[in-house]
């Protein structure tokens, strides 16, 4: 008589957690190891040092030079020192619109970030699901080959006894060379998922843990346009770039502003000849200097003509970025919507079955089912199964494209 025990066990098993290294684990290595995480910040770093040069350009500057030379004339050495100053008084506005645009494009940068940050955690994500499933789907071919052995040895003992044919052990025998294949290539898919985690996290994976913490997702559809126009971090930098450029637009007109600077300077020089030194008189200066762009071939006019066609161009990206960010929405909610259906489904497939399965291995105790009647309950369980299986990691993958989509994919989101 064929014994549920083993069934009732992998039932426990997939409902329960699998084991040592849980989805917020494996967030906070990758937040700790990934280098396209640390790439991203190292270049906003970067970007943050322009506005700081942008500022300089309105503060003083100071300058000190030293020439020493030979004087073949004299015959002695000469040596001069000069210390310059200047200070821009009135820079027409260039100053502070570059000061905005390089301000702007740090904000842009900032959401730069966040974005390679959503697509790490999504990578992840998706890792971590495909993982979970093929280690899953390796523990079900396993216990489907342990009672599959379990059976032939007890057909090949009715057999002997002459309440069994040759026929059910070959049957039997048949299955389990299905199953094992199964188990190859499940194995080939674990080492594939595998390798893809280790990019992500920069280890190995543990027995992973089924029960994730659940994400706040959006109410409604409507909701989540409104959520990714507010917070999606590829539409705001898109906004923040066509904002520096309004500001590149008004620095290329205050280049036809005058320029008033206030600068000064103190030098002198020494002379060595004779084995004499003698010093030269001290000379200071201190003056206002005024520029003002007169005639220029239309240079001036052509950059403000070329900014404000990129100003153009670039509020036009923004429209743009906000129609593919409202399609990757509706797509990720739809998508969120349909694995939410197949999983109720897979567990209403699953429930029938077992239901099956029991009720097929009863009838086979009363000799009204054959073996392969029983074979084909098994396998349609074992489908059911991995079906179940695979639509919770589906679910776990289209939650993290709707979260991403919309701009809430971030560490907090699984805390």
């Amino acid at each position: 008589m064929t014994k549920l025990a083993p069934i009732a066990s992998l039932l426990l098993l997939l409902a329960q957690p699998l084991g040592a290294e849980t989805l917020r684990e494996a967030i906070a290595l990758a937040y700790e190891s990934n280098p396209l995480l640390a790439e991203a910040r190292e270049r906003q770093f970067a970007q943050e040092e322009l506005t700081e040069q942008s500022r300089a350009e309105g503060r003083l500057n100071v300058t000190a030079d030293a020439t020493i030379g030979y004087d073949s004339i004299g015959r002695g050495e000469a040596a001069i020192g000069q210390v310059s100053a200047d200070l821009p008084i009135w820079t027409g506005g260039r100053v502070g619109a570059s000061v905005r645009a390089a301000r702007l494009e740090e904000e842009a940068g900032d959401q730069r970030v966040r974005d390679v940050e959503a697509q790490v955690l999504e990578r992840l994500v998706v890792a971590y699901a495909d993982v979970l499933f093929a280690q899953q789907s390796v523990d079900v071919a396993r216990i489907g080959i342990a009672r599959l052995e379990q059976q032939i040895d007890e057909a090949q003992a009715r057999f002997d006894l002459g309440d069994a044919t040759l026929t059910d052990v070959a049957q039997l025998r048949t299955q389990r060379a299905s199953v094992v294949a199964n188990l190859g290539d499940a194995e080939a898919s674990l080492a594939t998922a595998v390798a893809a985690y280790r990019e992500v996290v920069g280890q190995e994976p543990g027995e992973l843990e089924e029960a994730v913490p659940t994400p706040s997702l959006p109410e409604d559809l409507s909701s989540a346009r409104d959520i990714a126009r507010a917070r999606n971090p590829v539409l705001l930098e898109q906004a923040r770039i066509a904002g520096a450029s309004g500001e590149r637009v008004a620095r290329a007109r205050a280049e036809r502003r005058p320029f008033v600077s206030l600068s000064g300077g103190y030098g002198r020089g020494v002379q060595l000849a004779n084995d004499n030194l003698r010093g030269f008189e001290s000379a200071a200066n201190v003056g206002l200097t005024v520029t003002m762009p007169i005639l220029n071939g239309g240079l001036l006019n052509s950059r403000v003509r070329e900014a404000q066609a990129i100003e153009r161009a670039e509020e036009y990206a923004v429209e743009a970025t906000e129609r593919e960010v409202v399609r990757a929405v509706e797509t990720a909610w739809s998508r969120l919507q349909a694995a939410e259906f197949r999983l109720e489904a897979s567990k209403d497939g699953l429930e029938a079955a077992e239901l099956a399965l029991n009720g097929v291995k009863a009838e086979y105790e009363f000799g009204l089912r054959s073996t392969i009647d029983i074979l084909i309950a098994e396998e349609s369980f074992r489908a059911a199964q991995l079906a179940i299986a695979r639509s919770r990691s589906d679910l776990l993958i289209e939650q993290a494209r709707l979260l991403r989509s919309t701009g809430l994919l971030e560490r907090s989101a699984y805390l």
